[in-house]
């Protein structure tokens, strides 16, 4: 965008954001603003571009509107299921995500952009509520799912949740066999009397195998698996050894080839980010030293393999598959600390006393050998001096190891002391067999290991924002805002069923919900779901050009430095660094704002992927525990109520898999939802389902097409009356 447009745009948005503005159309802007009769198809062209942007909308009479603050919203319509969707509102002032009802949708679609005029606002237990006054946009995401012939038409029954059935006309599916998976473009969208029509333009396969399934979750959410063929040749090209390890390029870096430098990661890792270090020095003191991949070295600003980057934003990891940020020859290869090669890197020293305070820090250009690729699980049975085998070959290495135990500790307990909020929600755990299928789900184990290399990064990150915050250089961070007074005590309203309340929330403060959370430490029902309750009350953590801090650790200064392999705000601050240090952190007028650009650009796109990414990984994950409960259809198990609604409740079993007990399947009574107890209460006999209680089930139905599984109930541990 050139400086003229930006200008316009600003003043359009000052002037339609007046107080005493009137509605008008582009013409009679046009007529206000001096604009030539010839120039009025470019003014047009940046109203177009502003109403996208969610500044503004234009009504059914072509004029200019401004948004109605706190009640009408511009965001993307995500549907959920047949009846009911939400409309993801993420612009640079708040994100949020407003549940519309089928009926209230206008027949949006899932990625149309959409205005949302908000009916109710969001509370602790429930979203805000909405309803559609115009689609926009027509987004441009494709339907996927499954080919249904007859005769003389056919029709596709969609993957994405919430599309109804697309007719599909002869013509238009000539030699697809039937039942085969398919991409449809849409033709003619839907009415209230005639379904949409579409075309095939795209055979993904006729058998329903686990790849077929994942790709066709990946096509319906719009990301690219594959890489043109141009930043693939690139690739190839940037990592041979003869142009990064010239001898040039290693006269201005630290030689850290001889040091006890290891990763530690899961044993599946490829793509290695992070190596540590660390030494005991003379006056009891710690010196820490982190050791990220130079990624930047080889992503150069201009290159096709930063533009796909960008446009990635991060790498996706589903179950046994991974969508990653970067080629793989980079990714997995030249970037990746793989054990025993030479790697170029950028390191951060940190001397760290007992009462783990910083006493100094020095960050540079380095080249590293990694001496061991370390894993979770057996250092996890290092520290508990357990497995002959793995003893053995750590011999080397445990006197390190130990040494990093003392620090973490140190370091985590500050961390507690502080405020830091530490939540207990178990990650899922997906274990597939050799052609994909899925063979177990469990929680995915957190060990002390995990907890060793977690306190080293966000260490790290924490004193490479300070340092570059300090100096004023564009950066962008990682931020988490507080929670708004209201939230909080609506929350308070919630906790207080289960005896307790989040003090302060005046001038909250993160140790007051660290306070809540540990009184529930020892109650395996509810610390998880006491956990994800807190959670939805807090705002989302997302990247900023500015530093606003992050709430959830109490941190003031919060980067994302450490993982420059899979996301892109980290590959970014990279090459911010590398820029400082090789022109001794003294940059040009120009340079600087062009960084200042680029960080606040770089950071909202991001966080855009992000969600993308992380409600993909959320599909397939749903996805695998619909194909696993598919086997076990008819057993019992024993769970916890994790969420109630008007429609029923959701019990989540020691597996993490989820599940729903429908209102219509508790047939014992008639059951009122009450939302400010998050309770069903029977109006006959005065039973209540409550957040936290103990529930038996039994698995009715498992539905992997649309990733949905529903439970009966069986009995309850502590129903009360």
């Amino acid at each position: 965008m050139d400086k003229i447009e930006k200008s316009r745009k600003e003043r359009i948005l000052d002037f339609v954001n007046e107080n005493n503005y009137q509605r008008i159309t582009v013409k009679q802007l046009a007529v206000i603003f001096g604009v030539p009769k010839e120039d009025v198809k470019f003014l047009e062209k940046i109203v177009s571009e502003l109403e996208k942007e969610g500044k503004i909308y234009i009504d059914d009479s072509n004029r200019i509107c401004k948004l109605n603050k706190g009640s009408q919203y511009i965001g993307r319509f995500e549907a959920k299921a047949y009846s009911f969707g939400f409309v993801r509102i993420d612009n640079e002032l708040e994100a949020q995500d407003v549940f519309v009802a089928r009926e209230e949708a206008m027949g949006a679609l899932s990625d149309d952009l959409v205005l949302v005029n908000i009916t109710k606002q969001k509370t602790v237990t429930k979203n805000a509520e909405g309803k559609i006054v115009k689609i926009i946009k027509r987004g441009e995401r494709p339907v996927v799912g499954i080919f249904k012939k007859s005769e003389s038409f056919g029709f596709v029954e969609p993957v994405q949740k919430g599309v109804q059935d697309i007719y599909i006309p002869k013509k238009f599916s000539l030699g697809v066999m039937d039942n085969a998976r398919v991409v449809v473009k849409i033709e003619k969208y839907a009415t209230e009397t005639r379904k949409a029509e579409g075309k095939i333009i795209e055979v993904l396969g006729s058998e329903n195998t686990a790849d077929i399934e994942r790709t066709m979750l990946i096509k319906a959410a719009l990301v690219n698996e594959k890489f043109l063929d141009k930043v693939l040749k690139e690739a190839d090209r940037v990592q041979e050894p003869e142009i990064n390890f010239t001898q040039e390029e290693l006269d201005k870096r630290a030689d850290l080839r001889d040091k006890n430098i290891y990763t530690i990661d899961s044993e599946e890792a490829k793509d290695l980010d992070d190596a540590v270090s660390i030494e005991k020095l003379e006056d009891g003191t710690y010196k820490l030293s982190v050791h990220i991949a130079d990624v930047s070295h080889y992503v150069t600003e201009n290159s096709e393999i930063n533009k796909e980057a960008i446009k990635r934003g991060t790498s996706i990891y589903l179950p046994g598959y991974v969508i990653p940020m970067l080629p793989r020859s980079l990714s997995n290869g030249a970037c990746s600390l793989n054990e025993g090669e030479d790697k170029l890197t950028l390191s951060i020293d940190m001397i760290i006393d007992k009462s783990a305070k910083i006493l100094y820090s020095y960050i540079y250009k380095s080249i590293i050998c990694s001496k061991k690729k370390m894993t979770y699980e057996k250092v996890e049975k290092v520290l508990k001096n357990e497995d002959k085998k793995v003893l053995k070959e750590y011999k080397n290495f445990i006197p390190d190891i130990l040494l990093m135990q003392e620090l973490s500790k140190i370091l985590r307990e500050n961390r507690k002391k502080n405020g830091s909020i530490d939540f207990d929600i178990p990650e899922t755990k997906v274990i597939l067999d050799d052609n994909g299928e899925v063979l177990e789900i469990k929680p995915y184990e957190v060990g002390e290991s995990n907890q060793i290399i977690e306190e080293f990064m966000l260490v790290a990150n924490k004193t490479i924002a300070k340092t570059f915050y300090d100096i004023d250089a564009p950066f962008i961070y990682r931020i988490h805002e507080k929670p708004e007074i209201e939230v909080l005590r609506e929350l308070n309203e919630v906790l207080s069923v289960m005896g307790t309340s989040i003090k302060g929330i005046n001038k909250i403060h993160p140790r007051a919900i660290s306070d809540v959370l540990e009184k529930f430490k020892n109650d395996e029902s509810k610390k998880t779901v006491l956990s994800k309750l807190v959670l939805r009350s807090l705002k989302i953590a997302k990247y900023s050009n500015e530093c606003l801090g992050h709430f959830g650790l109490n941190f003031n200064f919060y980067t994302h430095f450490t993982s420059p392999i899979r996301r892109y705000p980290d590959l970014f601050i990279h090459r911010v660094i590398s820029k400082y240090i090789e022109n001794g952190y003294v940059l040009e007028d120009k340079e600087i704002q062009k960084l200042y650009k680029q960080a606040k650009e770089y950071a909202f796109s991001s966080s855009a992927c992000e969600k993308v990414a992380a409600t993909l990984e959320r599909d397939a994950i749903d996805l695998y525990m619909a194909k696993y409960m598919k086997k076990h259809l008819g057993d019992e198990f024993e769970g916890v109520i994790s969420g109630v609604n008007n429609y029923g409740f959701y019990v989540k079993l020691p597996s993490t898999v989820e599940g729903l007990v429908t209102m219509s399947s508790l047939e014992d009574d008639y059951y009122i939802y009450e939302e400010k107890n998050m309770r069903l209460i029977g109006q006959r006999t005065k039973k209540t389902y409550c957040v936290g209680d103990k529930v038996k089930v039994k698995v009715i139905r498992a539905d992997d097409t649309n990733r949905q599984i529903d439970f009966l109930l069986i009995g309850g541990f502590n129903e009360k009356e």
